[in-house]
């Protein structure tokens, strides 16, 4: 197959992926009744048309970008870490216990420490998968997906019979003190020119920026980036040259691990203001489809972030504002995952017959 130029990797195919999905969605609306004309517009409006819109698509967009960085690290040492939501969830009970654990004068304070355990927290959880393919040669892949429902069940048992307040029904923690909320966009100045009602966007998204850069700079500035990807892109070769594979494998997973449960600063701290039970709210399994629409870079994880926040913020519009029902969101979903990974072999195919001429 004809290699496709690197803008056209990076861009056109993305792009002509986002337009197949777009184009079996209007499909899809016009089967069901409704009118795919009205549902983008008030899709486009209810996520972008306003400053309360913006606030909750990067909301959502702060959490995906995490989950997506998370995959984007373990896949450049070649592994395929799908327990990003379990490492989330984790990762929430590690914000927990630190907001719980002292009555803290100012979020300032608190938040190094919540996302010092929120990675630590999802670390742990992906360390246990990470020794198991590093030294017993498990797949990543069912042992990652395994500790999801672990990290469920796990959650729900310390929900219900330790941290429930004695009194209440709802399996939650009781509520973080005032001191720990973290400012919304409406409350940072600056922000708050344009944000001026309260929206659940925080400071979390610019930690999330932050992530992108680092993720960056580790992987293609330091030695152990390069490390990783040499090893992602040839095991054997890696070793021959004197690559540990158990210190790729371990490292990478842990620093995946922790990027998923910096996730639940964003969720537990900095909206909800408690642990619940559902803390990731599926953003481990949809940063698995940010990074593959974004070819596994920060960059293209912060756009394909923002796409994803769109898509959850306007379909929830959508299914309030019109007849179409909300779960078409999942749909839309579904089709660019499914059009980004399974069928992205398929887009190149399509594409190939331009750029054979050029090739020549």
């Amino acid at each position: 197959m004809t290699r496709l130029p690197k803008w056209a990797d990076l861009v056109l195919v993305p792009v002509i992926s986002l337009l197949l999905a777009a184009a079996i969605s209007a499909i899809v609306i016009l089967l069901i009744g409704g009118d795919p004309a009205e549902a983008v517009k008030v899709m486009v409006d209810g996520a972008l048309g306003s400053p309360y819109g913006w606030g909750y698509t990067l909301y959502y967009a702060t959490s995906f970008m995490f989950t997506g960085l998370a995959v984007t690290v373990a896949y450049h040492a070649g592994q395929f870490n799908i327990g990003g939501e379990g490492q989330a969830q984790l990762g929430g009970l590690g914000v927990a216990l630190v907001c719980l654990a002292l009555p803290w004068p100012h979020w300032a304070l608190a938040l190094p420490a919540a996302a010092i355990a929120a990675a630590l927290f999802g670390a742990a959880w992906a360390a246990i998968p990470a020794w198991l393919q590093a030294k017993r040669g498990s797949h990543i892949v069912i042992t990652t997906i395994m500790f999801n429902y672990i990290a469920a069940a796990l959650i729900v048992y310390l929900l219900v019979e330790v941290l429930r307040p004695v009194g209440q029904i709802s399996p939650e923690s009781a509520r973080f003190g005032p001191a720990v909320a973290l400012p919304n966009f409406s409350q940072i100045p600056g922000l708050n020119l344009i944000f001026t009602k309260k929206v659940p966007a925080n400071v979390t998204f610019l930690i999330a920026l932050a992530a992108c850069v680092g993720v960056w700079v580790l992987l293609w500035h330091t030695r152990l980036g390069y490390e990783i990807r040499a090893f992602g892109k040839s095991q054997s070769a890696a070793r021959y040259a004197g690559i540990s594979a158990v210190k790729v494998i371990m490292l990478s997973m842990l620093i995946s691990g922790g990027l998923a449960g910096m996730m639940s600063i964003n969720n537990v701290m900095g909206e909800a203001g408690r642990l619940l039970q559902n803390s990731s709210e599926g953003a481990g399994f949809i940063g698995i489809a940010v990074a593959l629409m974004g070819r596994n870079h920060p960059v293209g994880v912060f756009l394909a972030a923002l796409l994803f926040g769109f898509l959850y913020q306007g379909g929830a519009e959508m299914g309030l504002w019109t007849s179409i029902p909300i779960e078409l969101r999942l749909l839309m979903q579904g089709l660019v995952i499914l059009f980004t990974g399974a069928l992205d072999t398929m887009v190149r195919m399509m594409l190939a017959p331009f750029f054979r001429k050029g090739a020549r």
